[in-house]
């Protein structure tokens, strides 16, 4: 489940209907029911908070968002799109890692959705990050 507030319209998600999931792009937000629509394929439909889900963040994520992998010889792989950089300590480690834009770095410690890199990418950058 995913909370009503930490959701924006481009977000990527999976959704849940007749106990499947499905990834999908949030279109449009509706506050006053707290209900999000998202297009799945060619559908679209109206849904609770209750049955969106995250995609875990992880290297096939990123590489569909089109950021370029260098692996480095401390163990160490960067994630780069345009000045955008995310570092990991380690390969596959996305638990633990930074990300930053110009001045402005984060260090999240928890593993995290793919609409959270969204939003946190929004944020630092102003602009929204789609797969192109």
């Amino acid at each position: 489940m995913i909370k009503f507030h930490e959701i924006k319209v481009g977000d990527i998600v999976q959704v849940e209907y007749e106990h499947q999931r499905f990834e999908g792009e949030v279109i449009e937000l509706d506050h006053e029911d707290k209900l999000v629509r998202v297009r799945t394929g060619e559908q679209e439909f109206w849904y609770s908070p209750n049955d969106l889900y995250p995609i875990l963040l992880d290297d096939a994520q990123l590489l569909r968002f089109n950021f370029n992998k260098e692996l480095n010889g401390d163990k160490t792989v960067k994630y780069l799109r345009g000045p955008f950089r995310i570092l990991l300590p380690e390969k596959d480690h996305f638990n633990d890692f930074e990300m930053w834009y110009r001045e402005d770095r984060r260090h999240i410690n928890h593993p995290i959705g793919v609409h959270e890199l969204q939003n946190y990418y929004n944020e630092m950058t102003k602009v929204d990050l789609t797969r192109d």
